[in-house]
């Protein structure tokens, strides 16, 4: 058997998109299975859409997901020559030719056919030319007549076409650059890959690629499109209902090992209830067979649970992965990061959370005085309660949590006091917030002083 082979093909025209994520995704999982190479080649032959800097992020962004390609990276932009020459040998065989339709005349014919309601397709007016008719032209491929296009997809199974339904499509354009059609299935075959994984929206121009495989006697290579990426209400996954780039989760706090291990799960099922996977897991159990036809939903929520479950395991679990994540944590918390990860590690779905929720330990937020009694108590007890916790802890030195506890603990018990006249408004004096980790969680983080501080302020206010 020869070498299994699969690469990822982005434009440089922006961002990483969550779909291109997957594919490149199971592009490596395939590849890494199987012993392979997993290529990255940048298609960078659409000239008028190029961004720059994109193709830089796009390199680093999988660097920093650990989907990291073998070899060298190819650019489609250098192989400009072979693609014209290719191209040319086409047109000597009259299996392409040249066209020098206008703009404007393919514009007057798309709209003409609209408004027969007829399927706008190029009428073929080049396409029996015998003399040049200027400098400037494309170069089209030509359909077989009366033909039935026929080619496998390992998910969606055999694609049949009548050649009728297709046009003469261009395969170089006017600028000498060639189309995708042209530059994908030459690199391919030039490249030995194998597999060629892509997204669904690429499946209606198989039976085009199918052509151009048998016209440059060319092996077929295994093709996989996967089911598209659709948004909760079913619509394709699109910038217009949130952030739909790697690079928006990443900055926000999202694990890239997280993001892995939710994408390999759309449009892929492993066959059992597994759902957490490390990458060396997903490696061992993905299956192409296991991939499904029907559309994927992106649910935010599932991404949120995900991520929150890597963040509270690496943290009960330590190691480098939690040295990692102290170090991502920094981009978030500039003080304090350790401390401030063990106090909300397990309240967040992102580490862009912790910005928000740490903001009291940093400046004590106004709050009503009436927040610091308890529902089940009144003032006179909250009073008791607070400042006799202040006397017992401005007394102490052992400032632990541990001995925090027991020493409230005690002012519940010598006063007769309910938990919640002596725990409640310590956590509401020092967080000045309903909602926040337990007092002396928050007592130890701030130190004696500030806590005392922060008590003080709160018996005044009652």
């Amino acid at each position: 058997m020869s070498k299994i082979k699969t690469r990822f093909a982005p434009s440089p025209t922006g961002y990483l998109h969550i779909g291109g994520l997957r594919t490149a995704l199971f592009n490596f999982l395939f590849a890494r299975q199987n012993k392979g190479n997993f290529i990255l080649r940048i298609e960078d032959t659409d000239q008028e859409r190029l961004v720059t800097g994109a193709e830089e992020k796009l390199i680093n962004t999988l660097q920093n997901i650990n989907l990291k390609p073998d070899g060298k990276i190819i650019k489609q932009s250098d192989r400009l020559k072979t693609y014209q020459a290719i191209a040319e040998e086409l047109v000597n065989k009259k299996l392409a030719y040249k066209c020098y339709c206008s703009t404007e005349r393919l514009d007057k014919l798309r709209k003409e056919q609209q408004a027969n309601k007829q399927v706008p397709k190029y009428d073929n007016h080049c396409r029996d030319l015998d003399k040049t008719e200027g400098d400037k032209f494309v170069i089209r491929f030509k359909i077989p007549e009366n033909k039935i296009i026929e080619v496998e997809d390992s998910v969606h199974g055999k694609i049949s076409v009548k050649s009728e339904d297709l046009d003469d499509f261009v395969i170089i354009k006017s600028d000498g650059f060639p189309t995708y059609h042209l530059a994908n299935v030459i690199d391919d075959y030039d490249m030995n890959i194998s597999h060629v994984i892509r997204g669904e929206e690429w499946l209606p121009s198989l039976p085009k690629h199918k052509l151009l495989y048998d016209a440059l006697e060319y092996k077929l290579p295994t093709f996989i499109h996967l089911p598209l990426l659709l948004n909760p209400d079913k619509s394709k996954l699109s910038k217009r209902q949130g952030d739909v780039a790697v690079e928006d989760f990443l900055s926000k706090g999202y694990l890239p090992q997280a993001l892995l291990n939710y994408v390999a799960l759309l449009g892929w099922n492993p066959g059992n209830d597994q759902e957490l996977f490390s990458l060396e897991e997903l490696i061992k159990a993905f299956d192409t067979k296991q991939i499904n036809k029907a559309g994927a939903v992106f649910d935010l929520q599932k991404l949120n649970w995900f991520n929150a479950e890597y963040i509270r395991n690496i943290i009960k679990s330590g190691g480098d992965d939690y040295k990692n994540l102290v170090k991502l944590t920094s981009d978030f918390v500039e003080n304090k990061t350790e401390e401030v990860l063990k106090l909300f590690g397990t309240r967040i779905n992102n580490l862009e959370e912790l910005k928000e929720l740490s903001s009291f330990l940093w400046q004590l937020p106004e709050y009503p005085g009436k927040l610091l009694v308890f529902k089940k108590s009144d003032e006179t007890k909250t009073k008791l309660g607070l400042t006799s916790a202040y006397q017992v802890l401005e007394a102490i030195e052992d400032w632990t949590q541990e001995n925090l506890n027991m020493t409230l603990a005690k002012v519940v018990e010598k006063h007769e006091l309910s938990p919640g006249d002596v725990f409640w408004p310590i956590r509401v004096a020092v967080s000045g917030l309903e909602q926040s980790p337990s007092p002396t969680e928050i007592l130890e983080f701030l130190g004696k002083d500030e806590s005392l501080k922060r008590i003080k302020s709160a018996i005044e206010k009652l």
